[in-house]
């Protein structure tokens, strides 16, 4: 392996002493059994205690790109991405800042989400949602930069997704080469996926759940994978039925079924993300949608806050 994940590239990998490649365990369970179907749980949950699961795979070739500079990213009240970046941070020595979404939070105690952040010393700068929605565009990200005092940081996008995340994500499906017919991740922003499927031998394929309602995924994954290799790679879709009602939106069903996987397997289960997943996966295995034999593989993102 001669990637960001190696144990013998300089930076953020070896500083930060991932536990690679992630633990792949069996999860017997009648109801995927019944249908001839087997489950592993590729536990990227268990990559690094603060940087967890695709936070890492994600965050460490762009740490590496950032060459000691302020990096500067993006994200909700809750989000899981400004949560790692400001460990990253913190364990590097490496100043952050994190643009929140949503001005009127600034006048408003701290969530215990932005809490950690501010802990782990990232700066965060709020900004209306107008702003947020347009921070892409080339004058607004500049006067974000200025107005944060740092015009020369390194900019990580929204959940970490741009092509040096992909590429680092490729690592992930090439720990899964051989081991199941069918690699399934939650998505976000489709950085994740768009790795995996490039890591994954020609005979898997990839599955991503989106989290978000909006069925704009799709030619996100494709961009993302020509920015970071030029062109599709892999096999892979998208079944966008499990978002329920969107990011952050966990219904009493869905707790209910995440707390019965908890006790059955004795795994936390992250809800906004893993619980979604998995339960795409038993669903779609009740209605047959895997042939008798197939061996599915799912990627646990993150575990539960805190």
């Amino acid at each position: 392996m001669t990637g960001p994940d190696s144990p013998d590239a300089p930076g953020p990998a070896t500083a930060l002493r991932p536990r690679l490649p992630s633990p792949l365990t069996e999860a017997a369970d009648g109801r995927f059994a019944r249908r001839g179907v087997r489950l592993l749980l590729k536990r990227d949950d268990l990559i690094h205690p603060s940087l967890v699961g695709n936070k890492w795979r994600k965050l460490a070739p762009n740490l590496t790109a950032a060459a000691g500079r302020t990096v500067l990213t993006f994200g909700g009240a809750y989000s899981n991405h400004l949560r790692a970046t400001a460990a990253a941070g913190r364990l590097l020595g490496l100043p952050t800042v994190g643009v929140v979404r949503g001005q009127e939070l600034a006048d408003r105690p701290l969530n215990p989400s932005l809490a950690r952040c501010a802990a782990d010393g990232m700066r965060l700068r709020f900004v209306d949602r107008a702003t947020y929605r347009r921070k892409t565009e080339p004058e607004v990200l500049a006067a974000l930069l200025r107005a944060a005092e740092t015009p020369e940081a390194y900019v990580v996008p929204e959940g970490g997704s741009n092509a040096e995340a992909v590429r680092g994500c490729r690592d992930l499906g090439a720990e899964l080469a051989g081991h199941a017919d069918v690699a399934a991740v939650a998505c976000g922003t489709g950085g994740t996926l768009a790795g995996l499927a490039a890591g994954l031998a020609p005979e898997q394929r990839a599955l991503g759940i989106p989290v978000l309602k909006g069925g704009f995924l799709d030619g996100e994954i494709r961009r993302l994978q020509d920015r970071a290799f030029g062109g599709p790679r892999g096999t892979w879709s998208l079944d966008d039925r499990f978002h329920g009602g969107g990011y952050a939106r966990v219904s009493p069903e869905l707790d209910a079924f995440a707390a019965d996987f908890e006790d059955r397997h004795g795994l936390p289960v992250e809800r906004l993300y893993v619980a979604k997943m998995l339960h795409a996966l038993l669903t779609l295995t009740e209605e047959g949608a895997f042939p008798r034999g197939t061996v599915l593989a799912a990627v646990v993102t993150g575990r539960p806050f805190p």
